[in-house]
């Protein structure tokens, strides 16, 4: 297969869930069978089988990156750094050929999964045509070979997340969280359009090879490169919901179960991370230790606020946001490709988790609708328990699932949260910042611990609610399956055959940390390009990665183990009584039950502020501007007042006066003009001797 048919098959894998937007948007709810749904379903299909063709045929017969590209406009002049033109394009590499196959397969099953989740939606059709167009925008994300577009589908990706948060928008939480992922997401994606704009006035291009080229040349360098990055990494704070923009994620959970599983798993929040592992060359040292910061405080703070939460949904948004941080700590400590492997594995098993989770909402629901309970929340973990019996296919797939996000031997989330933190462990003896990877072990005992909580409170034990339990079933086959095929995902041998070493599968051998191109002063030390000749002195970094592979493990695995072990000491066996633990830390759970009170925080600083400022601008419109403009109406009307009444009085007065004058005049002379001729010889005669009179006398 030639290089110039895997272009076609990737840009055909990008058009065919458009086509299904569009078809649906206009013709689904009345034209269409089922309202659109198989035709949606089916072309995300195609796009899936044809993205398995791209992805084996690039990492099996071509080493080298596919990249095809086009003028789109030229401005028609030459400058000091060349020809001011732009150029658009697709980029296949193994990373985009990696992530293709993650976007489709998740976006298929989560297609399959809607089927018998939103039967008899009142917006059935329309909800299909979102999805489309949202697994559009995403790969478009994913075969840009240049910031112009990738910045034009980041935005659509967010117009999209809107549309499908807001999708019961007759609830006004479901509008407000809509409203809120929005608006928080334009805040990092300012500061991504500004770190465009840096690139552009610097180097005149957008196309991410000529960039890094003209950065290696020395066009970009100091500390404006650094300022660069970090802009550019602020539209992954944004959209995988990182500290300090993570507040949108929980509440996007007001959106259906299925787009919880498409935006929040292996998606939407997964584009942060796919853009910092996209742009990973241009970033500098200083640029790489904010990011892993950033990406361990996201963690912590999540994994904490997961602890207490009660909502299924809610807990895992922010066991979501935790394992993205898990992702972005990775990038920035130089463990480049753990971060991405632990993005593709946690697509699976995350993805996986919210369908369960739908698949308990929808048993729930309806198990609460036939005993006429309409005021019970079917998502409260409160209201569970004992739903093994009843639900056993979505029991052992979660369990899968479970084991896979807390990092157990067997399971694909053991070999890359293993690679990550032993990344981790090498970042912090080497630079050391040893806060980073203390943050990645005790985040992994709490991942351990929240997620076995979850488990346990609604499969385990005794059903809560005893009349609604009789009316629990299994979710259908159209919702089952997805979860099976999830499961196998989460499992190791689809990575490798070592189920304890993460280096021997085909992430590590076809995905490569990319060579820095920023300047020597500005890197790590320690950074240096890991493909070496057969024989050549391991980096100090590589060396130290192998050092910390087994302390890392043995440490994950301790840590996970007793979260697992606290997690059945508390709710399984009630050794421990959660509720008097809550009781003596008080303060500490009432701080963590309310999320850190983030939400509180830019509700009194930055809400307030805005708020203010645009009561502020109101009154200076209304008083100032508004005043402005009635006071020079009222001046105006004044004067013109004042000129009607000269106008009228005077100028007419005066006119009238000499119209009046004339007529009088007029009304006397008239008597003397009688039209005899006799009369008019008198008056001459008369004239002739008074003037006579007047000279002669």
């Amino acid at each position: 297969m030639s290089q110039d048919t895997l272009v076609f098959l990737s840009l055909l894998a990008l058009i065919l869930p458009l086509v299904g937007f569009i078809l649906l948007i206009f013709f689904g709810r009345k034209r269409l069978p089922r309202q659109g749904d198989i035709i949606e379903t089916g072309l995300v299909l195609g796009s899936l089988v044809l993205s398995f063709i791209v992805f084996f045929n690039k990492i099996l017969n071509f080493p080298d990156p596919i990249e095809w590209k086009f003028e789109w406009v030229n401005f028609g002049f030459v400058n000091n750094w060349g020809e001011m033109k732009i150029t658009l394009g697709i980029l296949i590499d193994n990373l985009s050929a990696t992530m293709l196959v993650v976007v489709t397969v998740i976006s298929s099953l989560v297609h399959i999964f809607s089927i018998g989740y939103m039967k008899d939606d009142i917006r059935y059709s329309r909800y299909f045509a979102y999805l489309g167009f949202f697994t559009f925008s995403m790969l478009g994300i994913v075969l840009t070979n240049n910031f112009f577009t990738m910045y034009v589908f980041w935005e659509l990706v967010g117009v999209s997340s809107y549309l499908l948060i807001g999708h019961w928008y007759e609830k006004k939480s479901a509008s407000d969280a809509a409203k809120k992922a929005f608006i928080v997401n334009r805040v990092g994606d300012f500061g991504f359009f500004v770190g465009i704009m840096i690139i552009w006035l610097s180097l005149k291009t957008f196309n991410f090879g000529e960039v890094f080229a003209g950065i290696e040349q020395g066009k970009l360098s100091g500390g404006l490169l650094t300022a660069a990055g970090i802009l550019v990494f602020c539209g992954a704070i944004g959209k995988s919901a990182q500290f300090p923009l993570h507040v949108w994620l929980p509440d996007a959970m007001e959106g259906p179960t299925p787009v919880s599983a498409l935006i929040h798993a292996a998606t939407m929040v997964a584009a942060g991370v796919y853009l910092t592992a996209r742009t990973y060359a241009m970033m500098t040292a200083d640029a790489l230790t904010f990011i892993a910061y950033i990406g361990a405080i996201t963690a912590f703070i999540s994994a904490t606020i997961a602890i207490t939460q009660t909502d299924i949904k809610k807990v895992l948004a922010y066991s979501t946001i935790s394992q993205l941080g898990y992702m972005t700590m990775s990038l920035g400590s130089g463990a480049y490709v753990a971060g991405f492997f632990h993005l593709v594995t946690h697509a699976a098993f995350k993805a996986g988790l919210f369908l369960g989770s739908g698949s308990v909402i929808h048993a729930m629901h309806h198990a609460l609708h036939k005993v006429h309970d309409h005021h019970t929340d079917p998502q409260d973990i409160r209201n569970m328990g004992g739903l093994k019996k009843k639900m056993p296919i979505t029991y052992y797939t979660f369990l899968i699932y479970t084991l896979a996000i807390s990092g157990i031997p067997l399971t694909s989330g053991f070999l890359s949260k293993d690679s990550i933190l032993a990344g981790a462990l090498a970042f912090g003896k080497l630079s050391g910042h040893v806060l980073i990877p203390l943050i990645g072990f005790f985040v992994a005992g709490l991942t351990a611990f929240y997620m076995f909580r979850l488990l346990i409170l609604t499969f385990h034990g005794e059903p809560k609610r005893k009349d609604a339990f009789e009316h629990i079933h299994e979710s259908p086959k159209v919702m089952t399956i997805p979860l099976l095929i999830l499961a196998f995902l989460s499992l190791w041998f689809v990575f490798g055959l070592n189920p304890f070493d993460a280096s021997s599968t085909w992430v590590e051998k076809f995905i490569h940390k990319p060579k820095s191109v920023v300047p020597a002063q500005q890197q790590f030390t320690f950074n240096l390009p890991e493909k070496l000749e057969k024989g050549a002195v391991l980096t100090e970094y590589e060396h130290a990665l192998h050092e910390a592979h087994i302390p890392a493990m043995l440490l994950s695995l301790s840590m996970a183990g007793l979260g697992i072990l606290f997690a059945f000491l508390t709710y399984q066996w009630g050794k421990i009584s959660a509720e008097k633990v809550a009781n003596t830390i008080k303060p500490v759970y009432t701080f963590l039950k309310n999320k850190w009170y983030f939400d509180e925080l830019y509700a009194n600083t930055f809400v307030l502020a805005t708020l203010g400022i645009s009561k502020f601008a109101r009154w200076f419109d209304l008083k100032v501007i508004d005043g402005i403009v009635d006071g020079s109406a009222y001046l105006t009307k004044l004067w013109s007042f004042a000129i009607g009444k000269f106008d009228w009085n005077i100028i007419d007065g005066l006119v009238n006066l000499m119209a009046y004058v004339t007529g009088f005049f007029g009304y006397v002379v008239r008597f003397l003009q009688n039209g005899k001729v006799q009369t008019y010889i008198v008056y001459v005669v008369f004239a002739v001797i008074i003037l006579f009179y007047i000279f002669i006398g």
